[in-house]
């Protein structure tokens, strides 16, 4: 099983990313997206990433130019009929991306693989929506892309060794380090962080320190390099309260709760960054 051509699913933040180092590393690679506006929006990204590296000297303009040429646009999903790999990273929502994965099933060759670059959700509930479960699994990279090193993959209840083998080989080929993880909610990276995170609402919530404190405390005591609130905002506050929901739901536990606060600043649309506040204030 030999991956050349791939489709990148959403060209948000992740899906640009993803897409532009699979164009980095030699992949032919179509951004799909459901707007134009939205493949805009995820080629503006990419372009200035790659700029950046050239300023940096870390990329020549060849070299630039070259991968974006390696990077087609889609607006139909059934470009995808010739890939050998399709990477879904649509919106945190288990009922768009079942759908989503019964059309794939549908226009792709039956060799193609199914990865999901879900943060926290099933692989096994994702793969039972189409005919070839053995064949889905899940690649999560982490953000931005193109920076952070690890990937981790998640094998469904039926995902097969070949499978799972071609995908590690690939996440080395990008670079990147992959690392093997079993399918429970929120898998290594989510359910260690989002509860420290959470953890770290409730600490604003019940008047402990402000925001500020909080993220000093944890970058000069525990040398984060980011303070989880100021990380929060970064990530979304919609996406920590959605991937905390998916833990709660999943485990049953209430130590996953999360914290009023927390639903409180969703419900008002302080969302973090994205919407020009959360925990912080940002600018335009």
């Amino acid at each position: 099983m030999n991956v050349q051509k791939v489709m990148v699913i959403g060209a948000g933040q992740m899906g640009s990313g993803i897409a532009q180092v699979c164009a980095m590393s030699g992949y032919d690679v179509k951004l799909h997206d459901i707007k134009q506006d939205f493949l805009d929006r995820g080629f503006g990204i990419i372009n200035k990433n790659l700029s950046r590296q050239v300023d940096k000297g870390r990329m020549t303009e060849t070299e630039m130019v070259a991968t974006l040429n390696r990077i087609t646009p889609s607006l139909d999903l059934q470009n995808a009929s010739d890939v050998d790999l399709v990477i879904e990273a649509a919106i945190e929502n288990m009922d768009i991306k079942t759908k989503l994965f019964a059309e794939l099933d549908q226009i792709t060759p039956q060799t193609t693989i199914l990865a999901t670059n879900t943060s926290s959700l099933p692989i096994t509930e994702i793969a039972a929506a189409t005919n070839r479960p053995e064949k889905v699994i899940g690649m999560h990279f982490m953000n931005p892309v193109p920076v952070m090193k690890l990937v981790e993959i998640i094998r469904g209840l039926a995902t097969c060794d070949e499978v799972y083998d071609v995908i590690e080989d690939m996440t080395k080929k990008l670079s990147k380090v992959p690392v093997e993880v079993n399918d429970f909610p929120g898998f290594v990276s989510n359910r260690i962080l989002m509860p420290m995170i959470n953890e770290a609402i409730f600490t604003v919530y019940e008047g402990v320190a402000t925001p500020e404190a909080i993220d000093e405390v944890m970058k000069l005591g525990m040398n984060h390099p980011m303070g989880p609130l100021t990380l929060a905002d970064f990530i979304g506050l919609d996406t920590c309260l959605y991937i905390m929901e998916t833990l709660h739901e999943g485990f049953g536990d209430d130590k996953y709760r999360p914290c009023p606060l927390l639903r409180k600043y969703v419900k008002a649309g302080w969302l973090g960054k994205k919407s020009g506040r959360g925990f912080y204030s940002y600018g335009a």
